[in-house]
């Protein structure tokens, strides 16, 4: 169903790294083939390594610096920058700025009524001992 989608309509999620704002999944828009979410990585927080194990994934750094994973090779990432992942591929976004960091995410095809599915892989080796810790 095709819609104009206010801010009032994007729906605001808190996690203790930051925020997510849900602005196109099936629950809001119908979308079947994409999910659009505006994230929001607090100062010194991040979204630890992990993987989407049926979704493509594009992240636009909007605001901030960022610090991006894919498996175990890492780029800083500013305004304007972004990364492409495939599907099953592990990776990580880390706010390595003295702000916020803004980010447009973009996961396609959506999953479920959410439109996003993930998988934590950060208590696993060598991902919870990558970036030395």
């Amino acid at each position: 169903m095709s819609r104009f989608v206010l801010s009032d309509d994007v729906g605001l999620e808190r996690f203790d790294w930051g925020e997510v704002g849900w602005r196109c999944i099936p629950a809001l828009t119908g979308a079947l083939q994409l999910a659009v979410l505006d994230v929001t990585l607090t100062q010194g927080g991040g979204h630890a390594f992990h993987t989407h194990p049926d979704q493509e994934e594009m992240i636009i750094v909007k605001a901030g610096r960022i610090e991006q994973w894919i498996e175990r090779e890492s780029q800083l990432l500013g305004p304007g920058d972004s990364v492409y992942i495939d599907a099953g591929v592990v990776h990580a976004s880390f706010n390595v700025g003295q702000e916020d960091a803004l980010l447009q995410v973009v996961l396609a095809p959506s999953v479920g009524e959410g439109g996003y599915e993930l998988v934590d892989v950060s208590g696993e080796e060598p991902w919870r001992s990558l970036r030395g810790g």
